[in-house]
């Protein structure tokens, strides 16, 4: 999923927050925080601090990862192995 504002990240995270059937109270207390503050990340994120995203985010199992515009990147697996011998 390509985000390029605060907005749509904060859709996304609020997108998969519901396809978990958590809610707001739910996701607040699994990392310390209050209801309110979940809700205004998914009503106005532009104000949050990035500690609060990186809370919410791993309240929710997410991960973020940044790659520059207009480049694909060819999806990790598990079977990829070192190349280095021990």
């Amino acid at each position: 999923m390509q985000i390029t504002s605060a907005k749509m990240l904060a859709n996304a995270v609020r997108d998969q927050r519901k396809t978990r059937n958590i809610t707001q109270s739910e996701t607040a207390k699994l990392v310390g925080i209050k209801q309110n503050t979940v809700s205004a990340f998914e009503n106005n994120p532009d104000g949050t601090k990035l500690e609060t995203l990186f809370k919410l985010l791993a309240a929710l199992a997410l991960e973020l990862h940044l790659q520059p515009r207009n480049t694909t990147v060819e999806p990790q697996t598990n079977t990829q192995k070192w190349s280095e011998e021990w």
